[in-house]
């Protein structure tokens, strides 16, 4: 019996020095937006075949998975924008290790202590503040402190299907489009394009929509030279300089310039079925819509795809309204490991920023905008400039997706018709207003 104990104790303590240096893997949860698309890229490590934000960061985040054993990301998908359901797993103290929060949005949770200066992580990473482009780390860094790994700067833009544009003469003798300077001649061209098309010039979503408004005005209130938000805690838009953007907008929508009852979804597919001229969408289509472009017998094939900034409409400042995407990490106690894993990560992002780019989102790094491999991809040549177009709200700015829905809200009230210009703009600054006293 003796004999046989100890032969099995033998046994047992063999099995347990195997077993003993099993690996585990240093855990990370991530939480990101962009979309689900894991039929198409759930599986992918080789980047360079994604396309689209949601392609490329379902393909990187498999590929940084695959690159480091030694940890593992555990992704949740949350549909655009995701601050409910983040600011309820703050609440429950459930948040996720590393997550996507726009740089407009940083403030809100920064101000609370709820994100953790990444200056020591990303130091330790090898990323210094000198990597980044301006626009990238005056996007998030607040109170000294940066709270945000960049990955790019966007914008909105002129998406333009070139055949429609030459039907309708507005494409110049060096096959550029034509493109309007005042509102006078935006509102011209848009009628002389209606008159040789049939269509309206603009694809616009403007069904149960609130930013594409509000970025507009912005955008067109920056031109004007309009310090909007000098006091952080106060905004001013009951202004001359915003009623002329309503009203000019209100026009388009009067004269039947624009489509009027589309979705986001909806607009998309409108543009890509050639049913209008211009569709104001974001940097984060161009990739896309370059190889919607490149398919034989698509609207965009016919005569050509080609992508511009807003145009310049009035005579003040050359700019437009810019925001970012970033890399935020939650406040929380961790392992030296768990830290040591979230820079890692961060810094395979930052790595690979160029992949990111492909998506027609402005690079956050110096070394990919001035990069010839940056240059050499479609349009950039023409959207290139919203690196020094690009403006944000004033970084003390909270809660401005609340006053985007806001701002939104009542621009699509004066715009359709449901209420005055003047007791929108009235409502629009004193809604705002209020949401800030109560912060």
């Amino acid at each position: 019996m003796k004999l046989r104990k100890l032969l099995l104790a033998a046994v047992s303590g063999g099995a347990m020095m195997i077993a003993g240096p099993a690996f585990s893997a240093t855990e990370l949860t991530v939480q990101r937006f962009f979309g689900a698309c894991d039929a198409d890229w759930g599986s992918n490590t080789d980047v360079s075949k994604a396309v689209g934000e949601c392609g490329i960061i379902t393909s990187l985040i498999n590929k940084f998975n695959a690159d480091n054993p030694d940890i593992h990301v555990s992704v949740t998908t949350v549909e655009w924008p995701g601050y409910d359901q983040l600011t309820a797993q703050f609440a429950s103290g459930d948040a996720p290790d590393i997550v996507t929060i726009h740089e407009s949005v940083l403030s809100d949770y920064q101000s609370k202590g709820l994100l953790l200066p990444l200056d020591d992580v990303l130091s330790a990473a090898g990323l210094g503040k000198d990597a980044f482009t301006g626009a990238a780390i005056e996007g998030v860094t607040k109170e000294g402190k940066i709270y945000g790994l960049p990955l790019d700067n966007w914008t909105m833009l002129y998406h333009i299907n070139m055949d429609l544009f030459k039907q309708a003469g507005l494409v110049g003798a060096d096959g550029k489009p034509v493109l309007p300077s005042s509102p006078e001649e935006l509102l011209a061209q848009a009628e002389q394009f209606k008159q040789k098309t049939g269509k309206p010039y603009f694809v616009q979503n403007l069904a149960n929509e609130t930013a594409l408004y509000t970025r507009n005005l912005y955008t067109y209130l920056f031109q004007q030279d309009s310090d909007f938000f000098a006091d952080p805690t106060h905004v001013k838009l009951n202004t001359p300089e915003a009623r002329k953007v309503v009203e000019m907008y209100k026009a388009i929508f009067d004269k039947d310039y624009t489509t009027k009852d589309l979705d986001y979804g909806g607009a998309i597919n409108a543009f890509l079925a050639g049913e209008g001229g211009v569709q104001l969408n974001g940097t984060w289509v161009v990739g896309d819509y370059n190889a919607e472009s490149e398919k034989a017998g698509t609207a965009l094939n016919k005569g050509g795809y080609s992508v511009y900034p807003y145009p310049q409409l009035f005579g003040g400042a050359k700019a437009q309204y810019a925001d970012g995407h970033t890399w935020a990490v939650s406040q929380k106690d961790r392992t030296a490991d768990e830290v040591a894993a979230i820079g890692k990560f961060l810094k395979f992002f930052a790595d690979n920023d160029f992949e990111w780019s492909r998506t027609g989102h402005l690079p956050a790094y110096k070394a990919v905008i001035d990069s010839a491999e940056f240059k050499a991809l479609p349009h950039r040549d023409t959207i290139a400039p919203i690196a020094t177009l690009g403006k944000p709200l004033p970084a003390a700015v909270q809660r401005q997706f609340a006053i985007q829905d806001i701002i939104g809200e009542e621009m699509n009230a004066a715009i359709t018709g449901q209420k005055e210009v003047d007791a929108a703009l009235a409502d629009m600054e004193s809604r705002v207003n209020e949401l800030l006293a109560n912060l």
